[in-house]
């Protein structure tokens, strides 16, 4: 699971081999930037949240932290985060690598309106040191966005 799931998901675009991997830890914003050598707002933070039985992942800015308010809004609940025991077995992923790419079972993504402001973003490839630079609509695209969303503050 993990890494190898996300470069055979990402192969159908000839992207696999455009994943990056660091001999540190990308686990979190912070030191996923310091890997990468980007400013931490510019890490694709894939949070995953429970919905019923199941999940919806969002995947948002570094710097932009889950409004309660406007998720519930949007989705019509409250945003509980999965426990990474759920994390795993709902998206093949563990956490520090849960990605939008390559999940074990059907989970909905939402992209967050927070990252449409950089060129280019760096979501997390299935384990906890690695990730991919991609542009916006390359991530609409692979992540099989549902539709982009607005449901974070603090990054504007």
């Amino acid at each position: 699971m993990g890494i190898k799931d996300v470069r055979e998901y990402l192969r159908q675009w000839d992207r696999e081999k455009d994943i990056l991997e660091f001999d540190t830890s990308s686990a979190t914003v912070e030191l996923a930037a310091q890997a990468v050598g980007v400013e931490p707002a510019r890490i694709a933070k894939t949070l995953a949240f429970k919905n019923g039985e199941g999940a919806l992942l969002v995947v948002a800015a570094g710097d932009a932290r889950v409004d309660n308010k406007k998720f519930k809004q949007e989705f019509g609940f409250k945003p509980h985060m999965l426990s990474p025991d759920e994390a795993l077995a709902l998206t093949g992923h563990p956490v520090g690598g849960v990605c939008p790419f390559g999940l074990k079972q059907d989970v909905p993504v939402f992209c967050d309106v927070s990252l449409k402001r950089f060129d280019t973003v760096f979501p997390a490839c299935g384990s906890s040191n690695s990730a991919i630079e991609l542009t916006c609509e390359e991530l609409d695209l692979y992540s099989r966005n549902v539709r982009w969303v607005d449901v974070c503050r603090g990054w504007a």
